[in-house]
């Protein structure tokens, strides 16, 4: 396999959070001098002699650009290790893949769909058990602990409910009982979340949302500080080939560079609408951190350096409602994904959440009646004039 450079021996590591954005693993090129790091479009590299190299053999195994990308994002989560994949559940499969039958893993109740369709469809055959409980319940994950668990794996804040984990309690009961704890902080972005400083053990996000910001590619990463864990899932990132290409790698690098000024503006925009959907007569309940209504907000001030920009929503009328309102929305789009610069409204129960039973799914909140936004960096009084006429 191809040798990568890990992020400790970046000289930018000391430097504040939106210089390491822009400047982590990616020096001026050599060659040209070029200010911004190269599109190394090209899968294999012409060998010296027989066993001899310069770092690099076949770009499946390891490509200058996606090796810049993960040096840049290992330093924003202040990680010594990270690998990036060609989607965020490509980064879920691979830590997975160190599991073997009879493990056990206990999880959030309010996980993306395509995590739980991950876990049931593929790893629950494989002989690979999963317990659910309530995400904010520490005690709960504690209770639901074996002597075969081997990860807790949490979203924070969950999608789409937007409850929050204690993580530093949670490391606690994952350490106490011998297991690593998982973090997918694709909502929150290392702006204003770092579970690895929190005392998790992996932290993964879907790249494709706030870290590329602009909906116009799909890719994943994973962090971690634990050696043996990154030669393994390193391992699996080679076997498996599930990696982005150099342009993909490239596109990231170019949307990260911005992400600390996106995220300000993101949750100044997201604030703003969850206070005024908060005081709208068609809402029944707003879900967002920086309310102070919100159950978590104590926590949110705690463990993260802001809110974020996601907001979900219950509107009064079920259904029929929700397909009255989506269809008058013009400024927010209707479409899954999120984190991009522009608006977008999800309906999650047959969206996001759809391979959930229905059952269960509204079981744990996620009704017909909720609509999720990710609330982009567009002028706020249009937002909310947009959700002010779809909603009237």
């Amino acid at each position: 396999m191809s040798s990568h450079r890990p992020s400790e021996d970046q000289p930018a590591r000391a430097h504040g959070f939106a210089t390491r954005a822009i400047h982590a693993g990616q020096p001026a090129d050599p060659t040209t001098g070029a200010t911004i790091f190269p599109i190394y479009q090209t899968s294999t590299y012409t060998q010296t002699a027989l066993g001899e190299h310069r770092g690099y053999e076949y770009s499946r195994s390891g490509n200058p650009t996606r090796a810049a990308l993960e040096t840049c994002l290992a330093s924003l989560e202040s990680a010594r290790f990270g690998l990036a994949f060609a989607s965020g559940l490509a980064a879920e499969n691979t830590i997975l893949s160190v599991l073997r039958p009879g493990d056990h893993i206990i999880a959030d109740d309010d996980l993306y769909g395509g995590s739980y369709r991950l876990f049931e469809r593929v790893y629950c055959p494989l002989g690979i058990e999963i317990s659910y409980v309530p995400a904010r319940d520490t005690d709960a994950y504690a209770r639901a602990m074996t002597d075969h668990t081997k990860y807790i794996w949490v979203e924070t804040p969950t999608n789409p409910l937007l409850t929050l984990v204690d993580l530093a309690a949670v490391a606690e009961v994952a350490h106490a009982g011998g297991a690593k704890l998982v973090v997918d902080n694709t909502f929150a972005s290392p702006v204003i979340q770092r579970p690895l400083e929190l005392g998790a053990d992996v932290v993964f996000h879907s790249t494709t949302k706030y870290i590329n910001g602009h909906s116009d590619v799909i890719g994943g990463a994973l962090m971690t500080n634990d050696a043996d864990l990154y030669e393994r899932y390193r391992f699996h990132q080679n076997a498996a080939g599930g990696v982005p290409g150099a342009f993909d790698s490239w596109l990231v690098l170019r949307g990260v560079k911005t992400l600390a000024v996106r995220m300000r503006q993101h949750q100044e925009n997201a604030m703003a609408v969850a206070q005024f959907l908060s005081e709208h007569p068609k809402v029944r309940a707003v879900y967002y951190p920086g309310l102070p209504s919100h159950p978590d907000h104590a926590l949110a001030q705690r463990q993260m350096s802001g809110f974020g920009g996601m907001v979900s929503f219950d509107v009064k009328g079920g259904l029929t409602a929700v397909k009255r309102m989506v269809k008058r929305l013009r400024v927010f789009a209707l479409a899954e994904s999120l984190g991009g610069i522009e608006s977008l409204c999800c309906h999650p129960a047959t969206m996001t959440h759809a391979s959930i039973p229905a059952q269960l799914r509204e079981a744990r909140g996620v009704t017909d009646s909720l609509l999720r936004l990710s609330v982009g960096i567009e002028e706020v009084n249009d937002l909310i004039a947009d959700l002010r006429d779809a909603l009237e």
